[in-house]
């Protein structure tokens, strides 16, 4: 697999916006997670592009700044494939990347909503007293501490990162 990231750059927005396009339903921006997004600028570090040997996008992901329960964290997603290259681990290996990155940065705590089965294998458990906006699923309302006790004692209600104390 030919493939390298790179913090993604202001010239690669509207390729990364056809990617997501391309793997999501039209609908995507009217999900909760979305909502969060809304006049917030994504974490910089933590949002890659991976491109193919040729150049071409065939992946990316962001995270967002939020807040839960008042206290400061790091929401993935969107993370997509291009079609043509799933299933070579590209998305692993962007996650893995952003833990990576996020740990060192010093970063709490990270969560998402997506498939624990999925997840998991990255150290992503269900976050049972987190609470997304509706319509959320609450079982797929996933975290993992970047550092011991990340997530000890944060709880509540996710919102956006301008409520963070």
């Amino acid at each position: 697999m030919d493939i390298t990231t790179a913090q993604e750059r202001p010239d690669d927005h509207w390729e990364v916006e056809a990617l997501y396009d391309l793997c999501f339903a039209p609908g995507r921006t009217a999900l909760s997670s979305y909502r969060l997004r809304d006049g917030v600028d994504p974490v910089p570090q933590l949002c890659l592009v991976a491109r193919d040997g040729y150049g071409q996008v065939a992946g990316a992901i962001r995270h967002w700044p939020v807040c839960v329960g008042g206290k400061p964290a790091v929401l993935l997603g969107p993370v997509a494939v291009h079609p043509t290259h799933q299933g070579e681990g590209i998305a692993a290996l962007l996650i893995w990347r952003c833990l990576e990155i996020a740990a060192k940065a010093g970063h709490p705590r990270m969560m998402l909503v997506g498939d624990e089965p999925y997840y998991g294998r990255f150290g992503f458990c269900r976050l049972t007293d987190v609470t997304m906006p509706p319509p959320t699923n609450p079982d797929r309302v996933l975290g993992i501490a970047l550092r011991r006790g990340g997530w000890d004692g944060v709880t509540g209600s996710v919102t956006s990162a301008t409520d963070c104390k």
